[in-house]
């Protein structure tokens, strides 16, 4: 296989990277300072410059997490570090005769537990070859990156408030100075993210600081039951401190190897499992400095950024739960200690919209609404009041996942937007009855990205939603628009909350 090297002069020196399949990479080029030593749970600090060529061909580390997240390969494991802050680029070849391209910025997902912008779907080249610059970046995860500690702060150990979103304006702003040498266009930028990536894109529409650092969001699989209020991180942060067993928490959570960390949270998430299913110690915190308003709340009122925002979820959500990070309630037990609190007539008004319950099908499906259709509906009716808004839902699934079990489940859109299906890997799940239909998809919805990457309107046939029609684009073997569907379950939900449990 081909590959030269191919160099970019940026703002901090120049970047190496390597030409492959039409498309330039350059790998892990450090967007801040190393949070570690003083900068642990510090506001990020920009990179500083480098003498020389700095070469960015591989993949360097990911944020601390339990290994077995880390796995790239048969046997290979990438590996950890603090030293996390880092994103990549993946740009076109040739350079584009119609100006600057637009840039689609990716976070990755993972419950604020566990990920990395290196996983091997992340790629991004053939969203690069299809005209954009694609970014990918890594934010600090779990307790050094997305657990809201500020309330331990104290004058000798400072915190800073919503770290990870912090990490991600960075990165941002490393974009708009940085991302015009690669060939793109820092006034075109376009947000987006899958499940907790996907609710911190939607975030960021509410950071106040994030104004004018991009112009478009596209929101896949938004994680429900994960932006509290200050004083519940509050008093999540000292359960923590309690479960480390130290005298100065804020001394300990500066000090302690990332692996104590990681365990003290382990406990502290299975902790709520039992007591407080849903819940969970990570993710945005509202009431703070950095992000001062609820995020729905912001979108309802007007106050959050008015862009355009695709928004969506897929049909089998919980599925994958039930097989895989068993942490979502999807048993009858579960889901009554969900509504152990819940006013009786709200528990009813949703326990009906689920024929069946407590059958195991309909436990999943109420799981699944729980954990990310409910985000999806609470956004786009709040969005929509004040900025174009297209919600989609996604369904496909070839036979391979309809017989596992799985169908149309969590993170399944991936495989489409990143055109997986063309892959070794992908091809084996799309068998010989299936490729057809995966292309088909595949093609749909990497067109839709692309225009609205462009223009802010995602193609022809998909109207706006509005809380009159309520139009939902299902992406399906044969795609269509559907108005208001599942309406019960929707209206079900609304109300809802965990926030102040």
């Amino acid at each position: 296989m081909h590959e030269r090297t191919v160099r970019a002069t940026i703002s901090t020196g120049i970047v190496e990277g390597f030409t492959r399949d039409g498309v330039h990479r350059w790998r892990s080029i450090p967007y801040a300072r190393p949070p570690v030593g003083p900068l642990r749970l510090r506001a990020p600090q920009p990179a500083q410059p480098w003498p020389g060529v700095r070469y960015c061909h591989g993949f360097s580390y990911c944020a601390p997490q339990q290994r077995r997240y880390t796995v790239m390969g048969v046997g290979k494991y990438q590996p950890m570090s603090e030293d996390c802050l880092t994103l990549n680029v993946v740009a076109p070849e040739s350079p584009a005769e119609q100006g600057p391209l637009p840039v689609m910025f990716f976070v990755h997902g993972g419950g604020y537990i566990l990920g990395s912008s290196a996983t091997p779907i992340y790629d991004g080249a053939a969203l690069a070859r299809r005209g954009c610059v694609y970014v990918s970046v890594n934010y600090r995860l779990g307790v050094l990156g997305c657990m809201e500690l500020s309330s331990l702060s104290t004058r000798d150990h400072p915190i800073d408030d919503n770290l990870f979103l912090r990490d991600l304006v960075l990165a941002l702003q490393w974009v708009r100075d940085n991302i015009a040498v690669f060939g793109g266009d820092p006034d075109n930028v376009t947000i987006f993210g899958e499940s907790a990536g996907a609710q911190a894109v939607a975030t960021l529409l509410a950071v106040p600081a994030a104004a004018g650092l991009f112009a478009r969001v596209i929101s896949e699989s938004p994680a429900s039951g994960m932006v509290s209020s200050a004083p519940a991180a509050a008093r999540l942060a000292q359960k923590f401190g309690e479960l480390l067993g130290a005298d100065e928490p804020a001394a300990a959570v500066k000090t302690l190897r990332p692996a104590e960390l990681g365990k003290a949270l382990a406990a502290l998430i299975g902790r709520g499992q039992s007591d407080m299913p849903g819940a969970f110690p990570v993710g945005p915190t509202h009431g703070t400095p950095f992000l001062p308003a609820d995020p729905v709340e912001a979108m309802a009122d007007g106050t959050a950024h008015r862009l355009p925002l695709i928004v969506g979820n897929n049909a089998d959500e919980g599925r994958l739960f039930t097989r895989f990070l068993q942490l979502l309630p999807t048993n009858e037990a579960m889901i009554e200690k969900l509504f152990a609190d819940v006013d009786p007539e709200h528990r009813e008004k949703i326990v009906a919209a689920y024929p069946g319950y407590p059958s195991a099908a309909a436990c999943v499906r109420l799981g699944g609404d729980f954990a990310f259709g409910s985000a999806t509906w609470q956004i786009a009716e709040a969005h929509s009041r004040h900025a174009p808004t297209y919600v989609y839902r996604y369904d496909y699934a070839p036979r391979t996942l309809r017989w596992s079990g799985l169908g149309a489940t969590h993170a399944m859109e991936l495989l489409a937007v990143f055109d997986t299906y063309s892959t070794r890997y992908g091809s084996m799940l799309a068998a010989a009855a299936d490729r057809s239909s995966a292309r088909r998809v595949t093609r749909d919805v990497q067109t839709r990205w692309r225009e609205f990457s462009r223009s802010g309107i995602p193609g022809t046939g998909w109207p706006a939603y509005d809380t009159d029609s309520r139009a939902v684009y299902v992406f399906d073997r044969r795609s269509r628009v559907e108005h208001d569907p599942r309406a019960e379950r929707r209206r079900a939900w609304e109300g809802f909350s965990l926030a102040e449990r």
